[in-house]
């Protein structure tokens, strides 16, 4: 690439002093590979953090989903049962897959979203972009999160059958291998589905409603060009809350059956798309929102503390190049 011209001169060495010291003072802005591995290296951290500390709320919920008769009290008794018929140290069960598996999918998920933006942005033209934005925001997040899910799927279902069957396995290691010893590497990929039909709806809706919500903070109550970083973290927890709430309601029903489908193997020659249809009726409607008030909580704490996290790390690495196209 050729070396990039100097400025011109305006006549004073006193002037083009200032203007060259302003100009060396002035933040790198990162671009390509520097960029966008810093925005997924925010990603990943931002997810596996609040996925791995909510581990005992998920573990609750999904008893909830999987053995409603037995657990039944709501997500407080809940906790009570779990620890009262398994000790404290059940409700980490699945911990090592939870923060692996969401270090990998909120790198894809995070870094993705902002590079498919980047990318509806080149091919429709900024103020295209910019009038059509909650489009761009949704196809984004979509592309993003399916090829999030690919990464996501095996250690997620490894983590259902550790919470579902406390026996099955001690950990991670030991549970992925044995699932894949024991019923091969298309058994990780049965909840593949499920995991796109409740994922995708998630993380557009999720990535939708929290640049609505901020975009809504930053032009009517806060300047953002002028608000310190403490103020700019409390927008993004804000935004992200509302953006978990929604996200959590839109995606429990596959939730659930995420749940059920990865809590056993499917019957010899039963597909994917069948065990789903025979799921689908055995929960109904009432069914299929089962744990929704663990998940609300679940959902709507880490999105918030997602979006807070992410934000901060973003600015400490100076990964600022970020395209926005609100108004």
């Amino acid at each position: 690439m050729a070396a990039q011209a100097p400025p011109a001169s305006t006549g004073s060495t006193k002037v083009d002093g200032a203007i060259q010291t302003a100009a060396a003072n002035q933040p790198q802005q990162l671009s390509g590979l520097q960029l966008y591995s810093r925005f997924a290296f925010a990603g990943a951290v931002c997810c596996s953090v609040t996925h791995g500390g909510f581990t005992p709320v998920d573990v609750v919920k999904t008893r909830i989903q999987l053995d409603p008769v037995t657990y039944n009290r709501g997500m407080i008794g809940g906790f009570r049962q779990v620890i009262q018929n398994e000790g404290a140290g059940a409700l980490l069960t699945g911990f090592g897959p939870t923060a692996a598996g969401y270090f990998l999918q909120g790198a894809f998920k995070f870094g993705g979203y902002e590079f498919f933006k980047q990318q509806c942005i080149s091919g429709l033209g900024y103020e295209t972009a910019k009038n059509n934005r909650t489009a761009v925001y949704l196809a984004s997040a979509g592309a993003a999160e399916f090829f999030a899910d690919i990464a996501l799927c095996p250690l997620e279902a490894t983590r259902i059958r550790l919470v579902s069957e406390p026996t099955f396995a001690s950990g991670l290691i030991s549970g992925f291998g044995k699932i894949a010893r024991t019923e091969g590497i298309g058994a990780f990929y049965s909840g593949f589905g499920p995991i796109l039909f409740k994922q995708v709806p998630y993380t557009m809706a999720k990535f939708v409603v929290y640049e609505k919500v901020a975009e809504l903070v930053w032009s009517r109550f806060v300047n953002k060009e002028t608000a310190s970083d403490g103020m700019k973290t409390t927008v993004n927890l804000g935004s992200g809350l509302m953006a978990g709430f929604a996200a959590a309601i839109i995606s429990q029903p596959a939730d659930t059956m995420l749940s059920k489908i990865n809590k056993t193997k499917g019957l010899p020659g039963e597909s994917t798309a069948s065990r789903l249809v025979k799921i689908g009726k055995e929960l109904g409607l009432r069914g299929s929102f089962g744990g929704i008030g663990a998940r609300l909580f679940m959902v709507g704490g880490l999105t918030a503390g997602q979006f807070a996290i992410y934000g901060d790390i973003k600015r400490m690495l100076g990964a600022t190049g970020g395209v926005e196209i609100t108004k």
